[in-house]
């Protein structure tokens, strides 16, 4: 895994909300306000953070039509494996982007 993905798959996982909302897609894909029930938080809320979990490539979504013809964005768990040891970390540090390409973002934001 090279760098910069490593770090988006970190950050997106350093969130007990995602964790929360990774949990429940394992189960099986859910649609977003059935999601936000379930996790307890606002439909905004959850998209933001499926928006983080996508970007990651952690997760995946798709609209289908309802019966009665309203849009149902559905969200599934791509399947992913991550095994971190010492040496993952230290492969992927050699391919992270140097810091002046890296987002403008601060450090504490990307904890988030």
């Amino acid at each position: 895994m090279e760098g910069d993905e490593l770090v988006r798959v970190l950050t997106a996982l350093a969130s007990p909300q995602r964790l929360r909302i990774l949990a429940v897609l394992a189960e099986g894909r859910r649609y977003v306000t059935e999601l936000a029930r379930q996790v307890g938080l606002s439909r905004p809320l959850v998209h933001a953070h499926l928006s983080k979990l996508a970007a990651a490539g952690l997760v995946s979504s798709e609209t289908e039509l309802s019966d009665e013809g309203h849009a149902m964005r559905y969200v599934s768990v791509t399947p992913f494996s991550l095994r971190l040891t010492p040496q993952v970390i230290a492969a992927a540090v050699a391919t992270l982007a140097a810091p002046d390409q890296a987002t403008s973002k601060t450090d504490e934001e990307n904890v988030r």
